[in-house]
């Protein structure tokens, strides 16, 4: 496959801190070594590939460069026998489509330790419906279902009608708990149809937020955007109740006190999706292809092709995407 060129959307410099991104076709050579070559079927969009595709520094130092930081695909080429040829894999985390090629380009070539066997129940566009997006949402789920139960009160998720926020709304209303949602948009559509037993505004959610802790409102919650409003549904939280964090959106400091981790017991869990163990990996995505199915995963979503991408980043840049975006590279 030595000769072979694809297709991909690559992001170059044009001009000191100013990014453009082209769909064009590119030869394989230029992908990194990697135990595995993979054709990608699908990828999905995220805040952060948007952050890649315009230069963040914090995100994409290298450039050219395609984004893309998850990928479900077929192995063409193996070096472990792990994975062998025609296997069906997902790749999320790790360095892919920060400095490592991504998932908008119809190959890719990564380290075998990246790599999870596409799990029974999940086909590959299902699994890029969740995507990183999904991943995340089940860690949180994870994380906040083993010491709180749905008989113990409503869970607020935050940032509800991003990806990680609308599917960790499917997930844990599937699972029987009664979801509290924060949305800054005021249709509440999609987030009754994922069966939030309630939509709250971000106004609402910060008024009078300032003592330092707040009456009981919440059993847990799901973070996605940090600042002031985790801080808030902290001091919110009811007695022993779990909290997880996995975004900054908002703002990366935390203006909180004490108080509700002394008196109340209140646990803030962190959620780092890049760098999980493959143990976890690994249950995390069985959850997905199972139990944690929820029925309206196939209708959360919109589907694009690589043409699609600059306005769709656009759109997430400016907080004006819900649901989930699928890029289909078949």
């Amino acid at each position: 496959m030595e000769n072979l060129s694809y297709k991909a959307y690559i992001v170059e410099e044009t001009g000191k801190k100013e990014f453009k991104g082209q769909v064009r076709q590119t030869p394989l050579e230029n992908l990194p070594q990697g135990d595995l070559l993979i054709r990608v079927h699908y990828s999905s969009l995220n805040y952060k590939d948007a952050l890649s595709a315009t230069g963040n520094p914090g995100v994409t130092r290298k450039f050219p460069h395609t984004p893309g930081i998850d990928a479900a695909g077929v192995v063409e080429e193996s070096r472990d026998p792990r994975f062998p040829k025609g296997e069906a894999v997902i790749v999320t985390s790790y360095d892919l489509g920060m400095n490592t090629w991504g998932g908008f380009g119809q190959y890719i070539r990564v380290p075998a330790d990246w790599a999870v066997k596409l799990p029974q129940g999940l086909t590959m566009k299902e699994s890029m419906i969740f995507g990183t997006a999904g991943f995340t949402a089940g860690m949180s789920v994870h994380k906040l279902i083993r010491t709180v139960g749905p008989d113990q009160g409503d869970i607020l998720v935050t940032g509800a009608t991003g990806g990680v926020g609308s599917l960790s709304v499917g997930i844990l209303s599937h699972l029987g708990y009664k979801v509290t949602a924060l949305s800054g948009k005021t249709d509440t559509t999609l987030l009754d149809s994922l069966g939030a037993r309630a939509v709250i505004s971000r106004e609402s959610l910060l008024e009078n937020s300032k003592p330092p802790i707040l009456k009981a409102s919440w059993a847990g919650a799901i973070d996605t955007v940090g600042g002031e409003i985790l801080a808030t549904a902290i001091k919110a939280t009811g007695q022993d109740g779990v909290v997880t964090c996995c975004g900054n959106v908002a703002s990366p400091d935390l203006p909180i006190n004490v108080f509700p981790f002394i008196l109340r017991g209140v646990s803030l869990l962190g959620i780092d999706s890049q760098h999980c163990p493959m143990n976890l990996r690994q249950t995390v995505w069985e959850r997905l292809a199972s139990d944690w199915k929820f029925p309206m995963l196939e209708k959360i979503y919109d589907e694009i092709d690589l043409n699609d991408l600059d306005n769709k980043i656009g759109l997430i840049l400016n907080g004006k995407l819900t649901g989930r975006t699928l890029v289909n590279l078949r």
